[in-house]
């Protein structure tokens, strides 16, 4: 046996006992429990969740996600709404239903009551979502597999109070007094 195929043959066992190992320990059944939270090496699920119902992803506070929200009225009509994340990227539609340390997407919410989910910084609100007088649009951060992310138990969000005079949303103000 030359030296040059012993070692490769050497090689290939250490290979392949390095890698079963692995590869066994990520085998499953390939199926999931309908409404179970994928278990992740992210945080922590906690029994909590959100207005809507969705598990809190409790992290560390060091490199948790944050996330501002900004709110302007635009000229032709409605709001322009800018997040500004930080430890936090935005993943592409289509993205493994599975947490990702500082991944997801962000849901808008006006007084409450959901808008949409974005997987970019930046929508056009729609006037006729904000009538006549003063609204909180909050921005709260998810991960894939849809839960919220949380610190010290509380969602990661930020929310921005806006009054609408009626200009904004294209309706006219009331001018009965």
């Amino acid at each position: 046996m030359s030296w040059r195929s012993w070692t490769g043959s050497t090689l290939a066992v250490l290979a392949v006992c390095v890698l079963v190992p692995l590869g066994a320990g990520g085998c499953g059944t390939g199926e999931a429990r309908a409404g179970a939270v994928s278990p992740s090496p992210v945080g922590k699920v906690l029994d909590g969740t959100d207005g809507s119902g969705r598990h809190l992803r409790e992290v560390a506070t060091k490199d948790a996600p944050e996330v501002g929200v900004e709110v302007t009225p635009d000229a032709a009509g409605g709001w322009d709404v800018r997040l500004t994340p930080r430890h936090f990227r935005f993943s592409p539609s289509g993205a493994a239903h599975r947490a990702v340390p500082g991944r997801g997407l962000a849901r808008l919410f006006v007084d409450g009551r959901p808008v949409t989910g974005l997987r970019t910084p930046g929508y056009h609100l729609p006037g006729r979502l904000v009538p006549h007088g003063t609204h909180h649009v909050t921005a709260r951060l998810y991960a894939d597999d849809g839960t919220v992310w949380a610190v010290h138990g509380r969602p990661v969000e930020s929310t921005a109070d806006i009054t609408a005079s009626g200009a904004e949303s294209g309706t006219e103000p009331d001018t009965d007094s």
